[in-house]
């Protein structure tokens, strides 16, 4: 059940974060945020899936995108600023794990960009 669950999260991000290759024709990479909750050693997991997707897909790292990776370390009051420093350098999607933590309360604050959020 659970790489069922990963499976499907992975999916999620990938059609989500494919969006901005498919609404214009790229001249840099896109850059693609990503704010997690936790510790970036307990989400390895998720971001290397989420760079094998993008392989899968034919996009390369440094070609195609940009992966932005902020941690809020277990810390949530550190995710307003987190979420306002990756949207100041203009994503073109902004990926949360949060926890349950919503946020897109604080991204929005700051960006008009896509935000795709898993709890």
């Amino acid at each position: 059940m659970l790489n069922m669950r990963r499976r499907d999260f992975v999916m999620l991000l990938g059609g989500a974060a494919a969006w901005p290759f498919a609404a214009r024709a790229q001249k840099e990479p896109a850059r693609i945020a990503f704010l997690g909750s936790g510790a970036e050693q307990s989400s390895a997991i998720f971001v290397e899936a989420f760079r094998q997707g993008m392989r899968d897909n034919d996009l390369v790292e440094g070609r195609d995108y940009v992966l932005d990776l902020r941690w809020a370390e277990g810390d949530y009051a550190r995710f307003p600023a987190l979420a306002g420093e990756l949207a100041r350098r203009h994503p073109a999607l902004i990926l949360a794990q949060t926890g349950g933590t919503p946020a897109h309360d604080h991204s929005n604050r700051h960006s008009d960009r896509g935000i795709v959020q898993s709890g």
